[in-house]
């Protein structure tokens, strides 16, 4: 086998190349043009004058949040880090986990939205951020839900956790079990709210990726996080996400400690491309309010998402060692789509990397050693896996003996021999 790595686009003088490239191309320059006629703010022009500055592709970025991690829904691209892994107190971003806990026993049916939960001396004993829940009387899943996501109540919290494990305890445990299985490395629950405790901890990348399994997993549920205002127990509480309040996302939560600052972590939807924005450790809600708004202002202005090939689409052919065809088409079984800075198209390069020759007999959509690697200046590098786009059946007796004749009297290579 023999490792090779082949150039098939290259700056501006290639895209000629793809419809797909001509076409997202085109879609990115009309894009920048119009951004640059709303005046919208530029890498450079977001500047403070707290600490270190966040990585981005673009270049060094000074914010006021201690920790963060902006990224792209579709693609999981980085577009801001500081931080990121840091372990920090999550505050009442906590609460995202406790209801994508409950977003999950409704999907599977071990709870329903009108099913009533009794509220416990506990619960209604609960400081902080309160939804006013009624010691002894019992309340519908449904109105919890808005309690938590909407007026960001402990009560709230506690209740769901007592009606669901029994103890905030043993609900905490239902929280760890799930950010392992969510790759969450650096997140330990000791409770469902967020409540300063020693050992309680999540990351700036911890809680951009619940707020992504949030928007994936349960769009049946995740409605509730873009509700402005919610009345419980003839009190009216407003949406304490200011963003969702002015209409510039549709969720998801906010947080403060003294320990952790004030934090956010929000989504936002305009057209076919959704932003996650997740900061925290920001001096005051005012600041809060500015940054996050500012911050998902620079995400959408200053990147675009690029279609480089639709799913099944043949990318490239590579030979094919004793097969009864001599190259075999590669594939991607998704479509392949990079989120690139406004500009890309002078930097941008994408290279396949394959060993060859591959030997048949190979079935259509097996995995070959074959990736596509998309790289250039302030693009982050992207690897994507390559399948066969059909089948290729091996060679009879006769053909591989007649073939390796060939091969060793020099007349043919396994380059598709």
């Amino acid at each position: 086998m023999v490792q090779t790595r082949r150039t098939l686009l290259t700056g501006l003088t290639t895209l000629t190349a793809s419809a797909f490239l001509a076409e997202s191309s085109a879609l990115a320059k009309k894009k920048a043009i119009s951004k640059a006629k709303g005046k919208k703010p530029s890498a450079s022009s977001l500047v403070s004058d707290t600490g270190v500055p966040a990585s981005t592709p673009l270049g060094p970025l000074d914010i006021q949040a201690r920790w963060a991690c902006i990224l792209d829904y579709t693609t999981g691209a980085v577009l801001l880090e500081k931080a990121a892994d840091e372990r920090m107190p999550p505050s009442s971003l906590t609460k995202m986990m406790t209801i994508y806990i409950v977003f999950g026993m409704l999907k599977s049916g071990r709870l329903s939205l009108d099913q009533k939960l009794p509220v416990s001396e506990t619960a209604w004993r609960m400081q902080g951020s309160k939804m006013f829940v009624p010691l002894g009387q019992s309340i519908a899943v449904q109105d919890l839900i808005q309690g938590v996501v909407i007026q960001s109540g402990n009560d709230a919290c506690i209740v769901l956790a007592e009606g669901i494990a029994g103890s905030e305890q043993q609900f905490a445990n239902l929280m760890n079990a799930s950010a392992a299985k969510l790759n969450m490395t650096n997140s330990h629950f000791l409770n469902c709210t967020g409540w300063p405790e020693e050992g309680h901890y999540m990351s700036a990348r911890d809680v951009a990726t619940i707020a992504w399994h949030l928007v994936h997993d349960y769009p049946e549920y995740y409605h509730f996080f873009s509700e402005k205002e919610f009345r419980f127990n003839g009190i009216t509480q407003g949406n304490r996400n200011v963003l969702v309040d002015k209409g510039l996302a549709d969720g998801l939560k906010t947080g403060h400690t003294a320990a952790g600052g004030y934090g956010l972590c929000a989504s936002s939807k305009r057209d076919e491309r959704r932003i996650i924005a997740s900061l925290n450790g920001m001096p005051s809600s005012n600041v809060r309010a500015h940054e996050s708004e500012r911050l998902m202002e620079w995400a959408f202005s200053n990147f675009t998402n690029v279609t480089f090939y639709r799913k099944d689409q043949v990318v490239e052919t590579i030979p094919v060692w004793m097969g009864t065809e001599s190259v075999l088409p590669l594939v991607s079984p998704k479509d392949v789509i990079a989120t690139l800075p406004h500009g890309w198209e002078k930097n941008m390069k994408v290279s396949l990397d394959y060993e060859s020759p591959i030997m048949a007999p190979i079935n259509a959509g097996q995995a070959v050693s074959a990736r596509l690697v998309i790289s250039g200046n302030g693009i982050s590098p992207q690897q994507i896996p390559l399948v066969a786009g059909k089948k290729v059946e091996q060679k009879g007796l006769i053909g591989r003996a007649f073939t390796n004749i060939q091969y060793n009297l020099g007349l043919g290579s396994k380059g598709g021999a």
